[in-house]
């Protein structure tokens, strides 16, 4: 009979042990269920603040509802000018606080328009021939090619940067492409201008 006894009160103390830790995960997964409902209730009131440059009518900073696309960032801003390059812009790509979106202006057209206003801008031809330096904002991915240990997938890295930052503020921004070192960079900066 004593064995019976201790079998029996092994298997209550198993059984409230599981039962208890039972309880406890419930109660436990509860309060965190209450928590992240919380959360998301207010993040849909919450706004963006986005800098709109370039092609556009009147850029500036605007005021955007939380889940804006670009295209309602360039509508606050009053639309894009006759020049914009539109099929540079990503219009359905959702914008995110703090992000400055450059508007690109079309080849020809905006290069015209800067050689008038005294503004940097060099065509894919006077960068080439007379070998002054390649303007890393502006530049297409076969311009950007040509420049020392630049290749095609390259160019496009330096290209997707621009888009998604709004273009290049610094030179040294060239580092925070993934491929560029210092090593890469130093034979970079003589010939590149923003």
């Amino acid at each position: 009979m004593p064995m019976y006894k201790k079998s029996l009160l092994i298997l209550l103390v198993l059984a409230l042990t599981v039962l208890g830790g039972t309880v406890y995960g419930l109660k436990s997964q509860g309060s965190e269920e209450t928590l992240d409902s919380g959360t998301v209730q207010e993040q849909p009131a919450a706004e963006l603040v986005v800098y709109v440059t370039g092609a556009v009518n009147k850029p500036g900073i605007v005021t955007l509802a939380q889940g804006a696309r670009i295209a309602d960032a360039i509508d606050a801003c009053g639309g894009l000018l006759p020049t914009a390059d539109e099929s540079k812009v990503n219009m359905a790509k959702e914008v995110q606080d703090g992000q400055q979106i450059r508007v690109p202006e079309k080849k020809g057209q905006g290069q015209d328009q800067q050689g008038k206003s005294g503004q940097k801008g060099t065509s894919k031809t006077q960068s080439a021939d007379a070998g002054s330096p390649v303007n890393i904002n502006t530049a297409d991915a076969q311009e950007l090619d040509k420049l020392p240990g630049v290749g095609p997938a390259m160019a496009q890295r330096i290209i997707d940067y621009r888009e998604q930052n709004g273009g290049f503020q610094n030179i040294e921004d060239l580092k925070k492409i993934k491929g560029i070192g210092e090593a890469k960079f130093n034979k970079l900066k003589d010939q590149v201008c923003l």
